[in-house]
């Protein structure tokens, strides 16, 4: 168990400066620089607020987008900082000085409950190379360091792992939530749990189903990483793209299934295009019967209403990964009636997490149906497959 701002609320240890490491990395528009999604952005304010509880001084730090340690205008955190200013109600000043020292003196010209935003962290070079020097500059800065980005929690970098060396740090509600969440799939789930994956590729998820292999009761699969399965049950997959050593993969966990009696639960019919394009010419077929020269693009209703029944005596549902190519709105309908399919249980937890699983249920407004959607994406992933994440490693354990 690690610490988190509640273990620093007393008299005697309030922080006069936190740093907040905070994950604003948002959506932007391409043609605007406009946020799409401030969803981010709005999961950190518990964390601010109570540290402000804490009279506490914030200096918050993000990166936004990958400049690769080059100043890109485009990528400021403006944007950011003024969306915050309306969900806070207050002034956020950008510094534009990663200088700890200068930080220090500048915040604490502020009022205690100020907020000031660094900017974008990942303009430095040393960030993610996590320079000890640049670490240490910016511990300089604060009194306690408090980390609620899970986002980037699976990084190594300067602001995420290296700054713990120089500071008490903590987790913040935000990222404990998720700790707390995702460790009720991995650790010791209520069963009967049903873990539901899909994405593009077997090879990006094996690690989650191999972590919770022996947690599990049903084992759903969707998206392009059904094909090798359904290959390894002797059906044909068109031109769906699969790696070869895939198939003899997806066979070896249907035998190990069977023997954990678990079940693992394939399309029984799928909508099938004849090229990897949003204006292809579709159908829906059977699993069994996907034409030579067709891609597999999305499950079909029959499998919707499978998912869906098998999914609802469920205590435990996870769901990782979209049903089909979901970038594509022709091909999205698989990922869509699952997210409202879960929105709707009303027994046991539903969690989900991956970027495009979650933002589809953000788009939907169903995030507050499930009991929780991660704001990770490459972190949560990790996090299933049992992988120790650096920046929650750094945090100071419990007592």
């Amino acid at each position: 168990m690690k610490q988190t701002i509640y273990d620093i609320d007393s008299r005697d240890s309030r922080p006069g400066i936190a740093f907040l490491r905070v994950d604003y990395n948002v959506p932007l528009d391409r043609s605007t620089n406009e946020i799409i999604d401030d969803a981010r952005i709005a999961a950190t304010i518990p964390t601010i607020r109570y540290l402000q509880g804490l009279d506490a001084r914030i200096i918050l730090c993000s990166h936004l987008g990958r400049p690769k340690g080059q100043v890109v205008p485009s990528l400021t955190m403006s944007q950011v900082a003024k969306r915050l200013e309306l969900m806070l109600n207050e002034p956020v000043k950008i510094l534009t000085s990663f200088d700890g020292i200068s930080i220090r003196g500048e915040v604490n010209t502020l009022g205690p409950k100020s907020v000031v935003m660094l900017e974008n962290i990942r303009f430095v070079p040393h960030e993610e190379s996590n320079d000890p020097a640049f670490a240490k500059q910016l511990a300089e800065s604060a009194d306690i360091y408090v980390n609620d980005a899970f986002g980037t929690a699976h990084r190594a970098h300067a602001s995420t792992v290296g700054i713990t060396h120089h500071l008490p740090a903590v987790a913040g509600l935000l990222l404990s939530r998720e700790i707390q969440m995702l460790e009720q799939v991995t650790l010791n789930p209520e069963r009967p749990t049903a873990v539901l994956v899909g994405g593009a590729k077997l090879s990006d998820k094996i690690g989650i189903i191999e972590n919770l292999m022996n947690k599990i009761d049903q084992l759903l699969i969707g998206g392009g990483m059904a094909a090798p399965f359904i290959k390894a049950i002797g059906h044909g997959v068109g031109q769906s793209s699969y790696d070869v050593d895939q198939v003899s993969i997806a066979s070896s966990l249907i035998d190990g299934a069977k023997s954990n009696n678990i079940d693992i639960v394939l399309p029984i019919d799928a909508i099938v295009a004849d090229a990897f394009s949003n204006n292809a010419a579709t159908k829906v077929v059977p699993i069994s019967e996907i034409p030579d020269g067709w891609i597999l693009m999305d499950i079909g209703p029959q499998t919707i209403s499978l998912f869906d029944s098998q999914l609802q005596n469920a205590k435990t549902v996870m769901w990782n990964g979209p049903m089909g190519v979901a970038e594509f709105t022709k091909f999205a309908s698989g990922t869509r009636e699952m997210a409202v399919s879960l929105s709707k249980r009303t027994k046991g937890i539903s969690i989900a997490g991956g970027g495009s699983t979650s933002q589809m249920i953000h788009d939907l407004g169903l995030t507050n149906s499930f009991t929780h959607v991660s704001t990770g994406g490459g972190a949560s992933l990790e996090f299933l497959e049992g992988k120790n994440l650096p920046a929650i490693n750094a945090l100071l354990d419990k007592p």
